[in-house]
Parts: structure tokens; C-alpha cells; sequence
């Protein structure tokens, strides 16, 4: 199974994959509205492949197969301060008013 992988230029670290290159067909108007032009990646064969960097094979293949495309979106960024935080507070460490 292969598809078409493209990156966003108007959303960071966002990609779509498609079943054809440069088939956008299936692809709601929306969608492409937000995602901005798209720039092709790679071409990848899901077959050969047991797993992808970020998102689950199983899912891709499945969302290609229903849809006819999949958007991958970068997982979300870790509030680092607000972690911090909670350290402090279970460590007796920082008080409410903090």
C-alpha cells in the first residue's frame, strides 16, 4: 500500500497522506483551506513498514482505506512550567498561593 505523504506550510510538524500523489480528491475543501499547499514529502510503502515514527500504521492504513486520506498532527507540546509545578506542590515544596 502505498501513499503520498505531504507536509503543511502553514501548520508546523502537520502532514497528510493520501493514496495517490497529488490526489487531493478525497480531501474535504476545508481541510486543504487550513492545511495550506501542500509539499510533497515522501512516498511511502505502508506495507513494507510495521510502524511509523508518530502515528499508529494500523490507523493510517485503516483512515486511507475509509477516507481516503489521514492528517497527522504533532503531538501536543508539554507544559513544562505546569509540571514543574505540580512537582513542587506533591513535594511540599510550593504552596497555593505560588
Amino acid at each position: 500500500m502505498l501513499s503520498a505523504v505531504y507536509k503543511s506550510n502553514k501548520k508546523p510538524d502537520t502532514y497528510l497522506f493520501v493514496e495517490q500523489r497529488d490526489n487531493f480528491d478525497k480531501v474535504p475543501e476545508s481541510l486543504l483551506t487550513m492545511f495550506g499547499t501542500p509539499e510533497l514529502v515522501t512516498i511511502v510503502n505502508l506495507a513494507s513498514r510495521s510502524k511509523l515514527a508518530i502515528s499508529d500504521i494500523e490507523k493510517v492504513k485503516q483512515e486511507l482505506k475509509d477516507k481516503g486520506y489521514f492528517v497527522q498532527l504533532p503531538p501536543p507540546q508539554e507544559d513544562l512550567l505546569k509540571e514543574h509545578k505540580a512537582r513542587l506542590k506533591a513535594q511540599g515544596k510550593l504552596n497555593e498561593d505560588n
